[in-house]
């Protein structure tokens, strides 16, 4: 069964990140995606939009897919749906991604724990801005 990091080990892994992909990030401010990183991104991290055909959100450029960055972030933040994840995880093992966030109801624990098995810190379920308020702010 699949057990968050500890609240100790969140924080310093939000102290320790300085940039995010998020995978799903929407143009549209009413969004939950665009409030979170456009917040995010208040907070001094560089937000890098993962979503096809937008080409920049937030100022930032946007890319299809995560191997499409010429760079691997610090954390892959995913606002997609559940089922969508398995690929998203898959993508981010065959480039070396160190860490996943799941956001607010975004679950699959059988790719959370491939995600773990291959050495990836891995937050499901959870709101990278709020426990950013919580913990470090």
């Amino acid at each position: 069964m699949f057990t968050n990091p500890a609240p100790d080990q969140i924080r310093s892994l939000l102290q320790e990140v300085k940039t995010i992909a998020v995978v799903g990030l929407s143009p549209r401010p009413e969004r939950p995606s665009y409030r979170v990183s456009r917040s995010m991104q208040s907070f001094g991290y560089r937000i890098v939009p993962v979503r096809p055909a937008v080409s920049e959100v937030l100022g930032e450029k946007a890319y299809p897919r995560l191997s499409d960055m010429p760079f691997v972030p610090d954390l892959v933040d995913v606002f997609r749906a559940s089922h969508e994840v398995a690929p998203i995880v898959d993508e981010c093992i065959a480039l070396g991604v160190k860490r996943i966030w799941l956001q607010d109801g975004v679950i699959d624990e059988d790719a959370a724990a491939r995600a773990q098995a291959a050495g990836i810190t891995v937050v499901m379920d959870r709101c990278v801005w709020r426990d950013y308020m919580d913990f470090i702010a």
